[in-house]
């Protein structure tokens, strides 16, 4: 796996209107927080949204492809969608898909927060 650090660059300057952006490296990728929530990753030099049961209706309409990958013979998926062609150069169409990025991220540290109550 390899990781555009220009994209990871790109992307933390069009989120920083909406929190803090940072980024950490996880598993050949990097994995990127606004405010502390993760919302994205970079992975293979492409960028992907986090998405969640809530979205998963808008991210079908725009044709975003799940994240998927080999483990143990098999092909294994994660919650994220494959970032839209256009938001790479359209700040405004990369902050609606950044915005419900972050709210799922929301949602999932919401809940990762009630199970350990």
């Amino acid at each position: 796996m390899s990781v555009d650090q220009g994209l990871v660059d790109r992307v933390a300057d069009m989120i920083a209107p909406l929190g803090v952006p940072s980024s950490r490296r996880m598993m050949g990728g990097v994995t990127l927080y606004c405010d502390g929530i993760p919302y994205a990753i970079v992975d293979d030099d492409l960028l992907w949204f986090k998405a969640d049961a809530a979205s998963d209706a808008q991210w079908d309409a725009a044709g975003a492809v799940r994240f998927s990958y080999e483990r143990d013979g098999k092909t294994a998926t994660m919650n994220y969608r494959r970032a839209p062609d256009d938001c790479y150069d359209d700040d405004d169409v990369f902050r609606h898909w950044a915005e419900l990025a972050l709210a799922a991220g929301r949602r999932a540290a919401a809940k990762k927060t009630a199970r350990r109550r």
